[in-house]
């Protein structure tokens, strides 16, 4: 409820979790061992569900099996304080820590009029105004950073361990997040880590420069977006690594 329907401070209770945990159970896996061509795939256990109504949000749900679990998702996605957290966190991720309460707003209204339709609500983003006119602010996050600079130079490592290495020294270990709401969305908690990106930077440039002319690489992965300072910074550079790296530690390419 709190992660990725209604969000925080919305009217649930502790017994609404409880009683929503009540319905989800019997919702599980179907164990890889010994099953390996279904193995992970979903499956409703009724004798691992809790029998009965149960009563979620103010609303009685009867005990329907899995349809029961069915019904109080399908509640909780058409609930209004989940098109607004949604709406909210997709901003947030994509234009600010504090995105234009219009372009909230205007996402939920896509979201609620849509019945949650994904697609629809991501062309309304990428649409808003108010998602280009704001300059660049989000910092990319250090996987987002490290697969942009691999794509940069057109590199697929053979060997996917440095690139997991990296993601650790970074602070954001694959698959590992620090907690069950997943990896931070704001820009201070990657700040920090910023430095340690040049180290990685000048470790990429030195597998891949001799092939890479860091200006047209910059023309292709930036374009109208290279700062006329990060271009005399380029030209300015020692050698074609040191340009690279220049390009790859550019405030612009730092930024989404």
């Amino acid at each position: 409820m709190e992660l990725h329907t209604l969000g925080v401070r919305t009217g649930y209770t502790q017994d609404d979790v409880t009683h929503f945990a009540y319905v989800l159970t019997g919702w599980t896996i179907v164990p890889i061992v010994g099953d390996p061509e279904h193995g992970g795939e979903f499956v409703f256990n009724r004798r691992l569900h809790e029998p009965g109504a149960q009563t979620v949000f103010g609303k009685t749900y009867t005990d329907a099996g899995v349809e029961q679990g069915r019904a109080v998702l399908n509640d909780l996605a058409r609930h209004p304080a989940t098109a607004e957290h949604v709406a909210l966190k997709l901003a947030r991720h994509f234009v600010a820590d504090e995105p234009p309460p219009s372009l909230t707003e205007r996402l939920a209204k896509s979201f609620r009029d849509t019945d949650g339709d994904l697609k629809e609500l991501a062309k309304a983003l990428v649409s808003a105004p108010e998602a280009w006119d704001a300059a660049p602010t989000k910092l990319k996050r250090p996987t987002e950073w490290i697969a942009a600079s691999l794509r940069t130079g057109n590199d697929v490592p053979a060997d996917v361990r440095p690139v997991t290495r990296a993601q650790r020294l970074l602070g954001e270990p694959l698959w590992n997040p620090p907690a069950p709401k997943g990896f931070p969305d704001e820009n201070a908690a990657w700040l920090d880590g910023v430095p340690q990106r040049i180290d990685i930077a000048n470790s990429f440039a030195q597998r891949v420069t001799p092939e890479i002319d860091a200006a047209a690489v910059a023309d292709e992965v930036l374009g109208p977006l290279a700062s006329a300072q990060t271009r005399s910074s380029m030209a300015g550079a020692a050698s074609r690594q040191q340009a690279l790296v220049v390009l790859l530690m550019a405030p612009e390419f730092q930024r989404r």
